[in-house]
C-alpha cells in the first residue's frame, strides 16, 4: 500500500512533465491510478537523474543502487518508497526495471541504431517495459496481451522520435536509424553536425511515424481486454500519441525547424474516442518482446478487483472530477507538449 504523503510527492514529480500520461490517467480507476502514478513516477525521477547530472555514468550506478534498496524492501525516498510498494503489491519482477535501466544506459553510451531491429529492442527497453508493468498493475498477465502492451510502449516512443529528432539532433542525439539516412543520401555524422530539413528526411520520419501506426494497430487487440474501466486511459494514451504523429506530419514532417504540438482544443477531441474500440484478435507475441514477456511467470489474465464502478454517485463524481481535471490541465499547461519523458512514460 503506498502512503497517502509518498503518493503526493509522486503526483509532484510528475506536475512538470509527462503532461499525456497527466491528461489519460484521468480515466484510470481510483485503484490503478494511484500505483501507476507512483510507476510513472520513478520512470520520471530515474530520467531526470541522469538528464540532469553532469556524471551520467555515476547517475546510473545511483539508479542500479536505488533499485537494490526497492527490491530489498529499504527505500529511500518518497519516490522510491512508493516504487517498492508497488513493486510488492502487484510483484514486479526486477527484470522489467532493469530492462528500463539498460535503456538508459544506452542513451548514456549515446549508442546509435543501424536499422528498425535494433531501434525496436532499444524502445522495448524505454517504453515497452513501462507497458507491461502498467498491464500487470491492471491485472494482465496473459503473453498475448503484455506482448501487445510492449507494442504500445514501442509505438509511443517511435512517435516520441520523429516528435523530437530536431531537439534530440541539437543536443547530439540520433535515434533515427543509421541505415535508413544512408538510403536517403544523407549521411548520418554530417546530418548531426548540422540538423536541417529536407524532403528526404521528412520522408524518413513518415516511415518512423508509418511503424508506429502498425505498432498501435497491434496493441489495440489488447487494450479493448484490458478490464473495462482501465480500457478508456490507456486508449486514451494512444490517441493523445497518436496525434502527436499527427501534429508532425501536418507540419510536413519536419520536426527540425519547430516542435509538434498538439493543441488542447484536438487533445480533448481525440480523447472523445478513448470509449470506443473494436475486439479484434490478439496477435501472436512479437518476438521482440519475448525478452520482456518472458519476464513475468505465466498464468491466466485476472483482472485486478474493482471498486463497485455501477453505483451512480460514484460515476457522478469521477465525470465531475473528469471535467475539473481536463479544465485544470487547459489553464496551467496551455497547448505546449513536454519533451518527455513520456519514453519511459
Amino acid at each position: 500500500m503506498i502512503a497517502a504523503a509518498d503518493l503526493t510527492a509522486c503526483a509532484a514529480t510528475l506536475q512538470t512533465g509527462s503532461r499525456s500520461f497527466a491528461l489519460a490517467s484521468v480515466f484510470l480507476p481510483r485503484k490503478v491510478r494511484a500505483p501507476a502514478t507512483a510507476l510513472y513516477a520513478f520512470c520520471r525521477a530515474a530520467d531526470d537523474a541522469i538528464d540532469l547530472c553532469d556524471d551520467q555514468a555515476k547517475a546510473l550506478d545511483g539508479l542500479r543502487a536505488r533499485l537494490d534498496a526497492i527490491y530489498a524492501g529499504t527505500p529511500g525516498d518518497a519516490v522510491d518508497r512508493a516504487f517498492a510498494a508497488v513493486v510488492s503489491d502487484f510483484a514486479l519482477p526486477r527484470a522489467l526495471p532493469e530492462a528500463l535501466l539498460e535503456g538508459f544506459a544506452w542513451d548514456v553510451e549515446a549508442r546509435r541504431y543501424e536499422d528498425l531491429p535494433s531501434l525496436i529492442g532499444y524502445a522495448m527497453r524505454v517504453a515497452g517495459t513501462v507497458g507491461v508493468m502498467m498491464a500487470l498493475l491492471m491485472g494482465t498477465r496473459d503473453a498475448a496481451m503484455l506482448s501487445a502492451a510492449c507494442d504500445l510502449g514501442c509505438a509511443m516512443q517511435l512517435t516520441n522520435i520523429a516528435r523530437d529528432v530536431g531537439e534530440d539532433a541539437r543536443a547530439g542525439r540520433l535515434y533515427l536509424p543509421l541505415s535508413w539516412l544512408r538510403a536517403e543520401g544523407i549521411d548520418p555524422e554530417a546530418w548531426l553536425a548540422d540538423p536541417r530539413f529536407s524532403p528526404a528526411l521528412g520522408r524518413i520520419l513518415a516511415r518512423m511515424l508509418a511503424e508506429a501506426g502498425r505498432l498501435y494497430a497491434r496493441a489495440e487487440p489488447g487494450i479493448a481486454r484490458l478490464p473495462a474501466r482501465c480500457r478508456p486511459a490507456i486508449r486514451a494514451a494512444r490517441l493523445l500519441y497518436d496525434g502527436i504523429g499527427e501534429a508532425v506530419a501536418k507540419a510536413g514532417h519536419d520536426s527540425v525547424s519547430a516542435r509538434a504540438v498538439v493543441p488542447m482544443s484536438r487533445k480533448l477531441a481525440l480523447l472523445s474516442g478513448c470509449f470506443f474500440g473494436k475486439r479484434d484478435a490478439l496477435l501472436p507475441p512479437a518476438a521482440a518482446s519475448d525478452f520482456l514477456v518472458g519476464a513475468v511467470w505465466p498464468g491466466p489474465s485476472l483482472p485486478r478487483a474493482m471498486p463497485p464502478w455501477q453505483q451512480v454517485d460514484d460515476k457522478i463524481g469521477w465525470v465531475v472530477e473528469l471535467f475539473a481535471r481536463l479544465n485544470e490541465l487547459d489553464r496551467v499547461n496551455g497547448s505546449s507538449e513536454p519533451s518527455a519523458v513520456d519514453r519511459a512514460a
